[in-house]
């Protein structure tokens, strides 16, 4: 634990890739990841746990299975982020685009995907005499199988809290919860309860701190609120302010260039390190490629398939970007102090030794009729959500 009365602080050194050293006059050595991968690889398997049993109580449509449960034609299978940022605060009356937006804390809603996939109505307010409103001033109704999904989102998150009480110890989630809600009490309101879908590059868009400051902590009960939101609310401030001072994202940093080594790497290699769909995946590499951090080239190692190699430019922005992450949990040691030493410590218990397999893993079994359970487990959790258009599965699938 990290006490803020102490003059020492601890001093992070680089081991390897995303691992660093984090030591002090009283403790030896140890591997630790950085505290943006503790939250994110919590927060991702949460979440994992989540939509699956979303998915198994709700009729649904995908690619891979067609329709889900009771055979029916259900709306189209999506995250925990569409309930988070929009549908748990769609009420059957309808809510304006203007309301839900101030509601949400959302810069850019995904109204057009999911009216698409079926849960929710865009229209004009029947008591608007106007041809042709203004986007905020259109109403959005839940359809029929939004309002069933509602029905079956609304009761899971408790339900998969109780099952981490039970496989971790209730005392165990209750640090962490107090940890990361004392932290919280330091931090603007504002933010969402997941993090928002990203488009192109990966970066967060956040309301201006103008806005969140208005919000005020008041208007966040933080103790009302469940896991999944308090791990995305911290990780979303740490996002911020690396993002403010970085010239690439921190999903696109902690999933693809933290992993890719100096002299090259094969594509196929950066989804197994990284845990990450070759989609998202290829997103981001395109987002390097384009601004000059790195270029495609015949993978030598394979008969077909390219492989990813740094640029002189990308090698440095891989280091630059390794210790603005260091830098930027240095002075939150500074801000939160024992907050944040006990949130790593709960954080590491729940995420394991770096070398081993997770034992957040352990609530990732899949029912065998689900999207997942056709593909193989991943080797490791991402380093960060990668929270797409496509859905909002948080390892971009």
């Amino acid at each position: 634990m990290v006490d803020s009365g102490k003059s020492e602080r601890l001093k992070m050194v680089h081991l390897g890739a995303g691992s660093t050293c984090m030591e002090s006059s009283t403790e030896k050595r140890k591997v630790v990841l950085p505290l943006p991968t503790l939250l994110s690889q919590a927060l991702v398997a949460f979440t994992i746990e989540f939509d699956n049993e979303f998915e198994h109580r709700m009729p649904h449509r995908t690619t891979v299975a067609g329709a889900g449960p009771g055979k029916t034609s259900g709306p189209w299978l999506t995250s925990i982020v569409m309930w988070s940022n929009l549908m748990r605060l769609v009420p059957e009356e309808g809510i304006t685009v203007a309301e839900l937006r101030k509601r949400s804390r959302i810069v850019k809603l995904s109204l057009a995907g999911m009216e698409r996939w079926g849960y929710i109505r865009v229209g004009i307010d029947p008591k608007d005499e106007r041809t042709k409103p203004p986007e905020k001033d259109l109403v959005i109704w839940p359809t029929t199988k939004g309002r069933m999904a509602q029905q079956v989102w609304r009761p899971l998150t408790g339900a998969i809290e109780e099952r981490w009480e039970e496989r971790f110890g209730k005392d165990l989630v209750g640090r962490l919860k107090a940890s990361l809600g004392s932290m919280l009490e330091q931090i603007d309101g504002g933010l969402p309860e997941y993090l928002p879908v990203v488009g192109f590059g990966l970066f967060t868009q956040a309301l201006p701190d103008s806005e969140r400051a208005s919000i005020g902590r008041d208007k966040d009960p933080i103790h009302e609120l469940r896991l999944p939101a308090l791990l995305s609310k911290v990780l979303l401030e740490f996002t911020l302010q690396f993002e403010r001072e970085s010239a690439i994202s921190l999903p696109v940093y902690a999933n693809v260039l933290r992993v890719l080594a100096d002299q090259g790497m094969p594509v196929r290699e950066i989804a197994r390190l990284s845990g990450v769909s070759k989609e998202g995946i290829s997103m981001a590499v395109t987002f390097l490629k384009g601004r000059g951090f790195a270029v495609l080239a015949p993978d030598p190692q394979a008969r077909r398939g390219q492989a990813v190699l740094l640029t002189p430019k990308g090698v440095l922005a891989k280091e630059t970007h390794r210790r603005l992450l260091e830098a930027i949990e240095e002075r939150w040691i500074t801000r939160f102090g024992s907050a944040l030493g006990e949130l790593r410590m709960v954080l590491e218990k729940l995420v394991g030794d770096p070398a081993s397999r997770s034992p957040l893993f352990a609530g990732l079994n899949l029912y065998p009729d689900s999207w997942r359970a056709s593909i193989p487990m991943p080797e490791t959790l991402p380093h960060y959500p990668m929270v797409l258009h496509r859905g909002g599965y948080p390892d971009g699938s």
